[in-house]
């Protein structure tokens, strides 16, 4: 199951979506997210999955990598689409005991699952098409008109961009700490709730004491490196938008146009 979050892994390439600016990406991702929750009928969200096929299929990354980032998230999916099916008021066209489906919950509850399906799926490649440099850049710069109002745009970007960076790391170690607790007797699947968060304690121990052991040995490392903040830094490689990447904008900008012309519309 750990395996299978995919959120803050990069897979270097060289497709179209690989060479767009950064910042370009995070805007798209921004737009996408804001089009997505304004889309209310089946066109929009029609719209929307076409949207998300092109881009992934453009990115060039495994559609099974891609889809496999989504295995740790079906139980959140069916309680989220459930939920909608019996919570929400309308015309009953089922019912047993308390429990009421309706016209309107069906509808509701599939296109809410739908939208939390293409969420998860577009801006994933966000991470997995962007490198850990090259997304501290592009937020950072994204974040300096901020600045004159005391946000400090680089220090924000350098602590988004290592939470994102180590969540794979994290993960793998929580890998090998159940895999070494287990050998040594640990059981983490049965018993009740109370008896398997007891269970948890021999895995946060050691989990929290390596976090904490990497951090101290990152922050070590960035000292060495005279690391200061972002005050008078200078880059290797500039950042500089491309043709290619206002055209990206001015399509997620239709795309957005869209989605409110289909809500006024439906």
């Amino acid at each position: 199951m750990l395996k299978d979050i995919t959120i803050g892994q990069y897979i270097p390439g060289d497709s179209i979506i690989h060479r767009l600016d950064p910042r370009t990406k995070i805007l798209a991702a921004i737009i996408f997210i804001l089009a997505l929750f304004i889309v209310t009928g089946l066109p929009g969200y029609t719209v929307m999955t076409v949207f998300s096929v092109i881009i992934i299929l453009l990115s060039r990354i495994p559609a099974r990598f891609v889809l496999r980032g989504l295995k740790p998230l079906y139980y959140i999916l069916a309680f989220t689409v459930v939920l909608n099916f019996f919570l929400t008021p309308g015309r009953v066209i089922w019912s047993w005991w308390f429990l009421r489906l309706t016209q309107e919950g069906l509808r509701q509850g599939l296109f809410m699952g739908w939208r939390l399906l293409l969420l998860v799926l577009t801006t994933s490649l966000l991470t997995l098409t962007s490198s850990p440099i090259a997304l501290t850049d592009g937020i950072e710069r994204l974040l300096n008109p901020f600045r004159r109002l005391g946000v400090p745009a680089h220090e924000l970007a350098m602590m988004m961009t290592i939470a994102l960076r180590f969540i794979p790391t994290l993960l793998e170690e929580t890998d090998k700490i159940m895999k070494a607790q287990m050998a040594r007797g640990a059981d983490f699947d049965t018993g009740n709730i109370i008896q398997r968060a007891r269970g948890m304690v021999p895995l946060l121990v050691p989990l929290f004491i390596s976090s904490f052991r990497r951090a101290d040995e990152l922050a070590m490392a960035m000292e060495a490196r005279c690391y200061r903040g972002g005050e008078g830094r200078t880059r290797l490689k500039q950042l500089k938008m491309a043709r290619r990447d206002y055209y990206t904008l001015v399509l997620m900008v239709a795309i957005l146009a869209f989605a409110v012309g289909e809500r006024l519309w439906l």
